[in-house]
């Protein structure tokens, strides 16, 4: 019993989920493995899913990450700040690294990077680029956001369309606000991006930010832009998750993360990349902490789960 017992704990010191939940002894452990596992997939639809048998502390850190699924859903989770979602990336990225689950650690890495200018716009927004909030300013007097057509925008077509469903979508029913957040919510990240930072026929889309915080914006937008062209997120095109058939190794995952430093290390906020930590990636919390303008740590939630699946595992 006690030799089962070692190998269960070993499954959930290795955060295990899916085995482990496969092995449970008790429908409770089973419960609170789901949820790990829905973590470490980053199934953010579902963290606000019933799961009684986690510890209400955890469950609440994991609402913080949730995608609303209507436009009225409360509490706005994910919509209302991106630092805890890119705590929970940053806490499954180790962990994939750990794990040597190179793909699935990529494709963690390729979300962060999609969602990056969000996490930069959301000290001026005041919220992680809510459908329901945005800014009036978006849409002044001769704003091109979310104008499909103009040629003068530098947005691509699939942007332009993105932009504009995404200041109509707040009243759409839920199937819709789903499907949006399915396939364009990261394209409007992109191209807030690129209004700000790269744009070269600006328009009156980002006068409502005035013009010393908009500095300061657009040297963090511009470096969530460069972050997405890295080798290290190109690395996506070579693994099963994107296009191709291969599997980085850690040697080649390591090596497109240097070159990716050298490539980010232009300006103040890219430079933070170079910062040496103990982190597998060195320098991503600080590259993403400075794009935010604020601190973000690796998340100890999956950390957590594991602990209290441990502690049940004890008590059987």
């Amino acid at each position: 019993m006690d030799s089962t017992r070692d190998l269960l704990i070993a499954l959930a010191r290795r955060y295990a989920f899916a085995d482990l939940g496969a092995l449970a002894p008790t429908a409770e452990i089973s419960d609170v493995c789901e949820f790990g596992q829905r973590l470490l997939s980053l199934d953010a639809e579902d963290f606000a899913a019933e799961a009684r048998s986690v510890p209400a502390d955890l469950r609440r850190l994991a609402r913080a990450c949730h995608m609303p699924q209507t436009p009225r859903e409360q509490p706005r989770g994910a919509l209302e700040s991106l630092k805890p979602a890119y705590a929970l990336l940053l806490e499954v990225i180790a962990a994939r690294w750990h794990r040597r689950e190179l793909s699935p650690m990529i494709a963690a890495v390729h979300i962060a990077s999609e969602y990056l200018p969000l996490l930069a716009f959301e000290p001026q927004l005041g919220h992680a680029g809510d459908p329901t909030s945005w800014p009036a300013g978006l849409s002044a007097p001769g704003s091109r956001f979310g104008v499909i057509g103009d040629r003068e925008c530098d947005h691509t077509k699939s942007e332009q369309s993105a932009t504009n469903r995404t200041l109509r979508v707040s009243v759409e029913p839920a199937e819709g606000w789903r499907a949006y957040f399915d396939r364009q919510h990261s394209q409007v990240a992109g191209a807030l991006g690129v209004c700000v930072a790269t744009c070269r026929n600006p328009c009156t889309a980002m006068d409502w930010i005035d013009p010393e915080p908009r500095a300061d914006l657009q040297v963090r937008a511009r470096t969530a832009l460069t972050f997405a062209e890295t080798p290290l997120v190109r690395l996506r095109h070579a693994a099963p998750v994107g296009h191709g058939f291969g599997v980085p190794s850690p040697e080649e995952v390591l090596d497109a993360w240097e070159r990716s430093r050298t490539a980010l290390d232009k300006n103040a906020v890219g430079a933070a990349a170079v910062k040496d930590d103990d982190f597998p990636l060195p320098g991503l919390p600080a590259l993403f902490s400075a794009v935010a303008g604020a601190p973000i740590e690796p998340s100890t939630l999956i950390a957590g789960v594991s602990d209290h699946v441990v502690t049940l595992l004890r008590r059987t």
